[in-house]
């Protein structure tokens, strides 16, 4: 990665391996990303901190609130979207069918699936914690 400082440019190597979210309810959450097709052991449920590694070795780490405040007594959760998600699927029409699964689990579906000028279908769905979740897939 390359990073600007100024008028000289710093090569830094840095290695992105895993995102972090708090969650309010594990099982409701890990129901969700289920439904996306990640395989997570039912027993996870009842863990505070719960870990899926994704093709690439790509790790997507979830903590209750209650463990997060184990370690920092003041933690508040802040409202509003501090992150999102972008899931690759195989063609469009599994775009559309992720979606409509979804919707029929009783997520929230933000925008639902449309053919992006860019060259994708594209789609938005919310997990229970309200993180955005982008689905995509080359038209």
């Amino acid at each position: 990665m390359r990073v600007s400082a100024g008028r000289r440019s710093v090569t830094r190597m840095i290695t992105f391996d895993a995102i972090g979210t708090v969650v309010r309810d594990m099982p409701a959450t890990l129901a969700f990303y289920r439904a996306l097709g990640l395989e997570i052991p039912s027993a996870a449920d009842a863990a505070p901190h719960v870990e899926a590694v994704l093709v690439g070795g790509m790790r997507l780490m979830w903590d209750t609130e209650e463990t997060v405040r184990s370690f920092d007594p003041d933690y508040e959760r802040e409202e509003g979207q501090s992150h999102a998600l972008a899931a690759r699927c195989d063609s469009p029409a599994e775009v559309d069918a992720t979606v409509g699964r979804l919707a029929g689990l009783g997520h929230r579906v933000v925008r639902e699936p449309w053919d992006a000028a860019w060259g994708q279908r594209y789609a938005t769905v919310q997990d229970p914690d309200g993180y955005s979740v982008d689905l995509y897939a080359a038209l």
